[in-house]
């Protein structure tokens, strides 16, 4: 895991920090983790293959693709 160090983080953004932690259940660095990975990962974040299958269902697509069912062949480069 990367490790990162905020310099000159102002006093009273660390207490707000440390404020919100304590009303969340949660040491100040684990409250620091769960803001970055909302803001950089949120949850409501486009998935590609449901907005596919939506865009799919909303317009009466009815598309089949048929896979192969055969492994893979080994590549012969003679």
């Amino acid at each position: 895991m990367a490790n990162i160090t905020v310099r000159n983080l102002p006093d009273e953004t660390h207490r707000a920090l440390r404020m919100r932690a304590a009303r969340n259940g949660r040491s100040t660095e684990a409250e620091i983790r769960a803001i970055l990975e909302d803001s950089v990962r949120p949850k409501e974040r486009l998935k590609i293959g449901s907005a596919l299958a939506a865009f799919r269902q909303k317009h009466g697509l009815d598309i089949n693709i048929a896979r192969d069912q055969q492994p893979a062949r080994i590549a012969d480069f003679q």
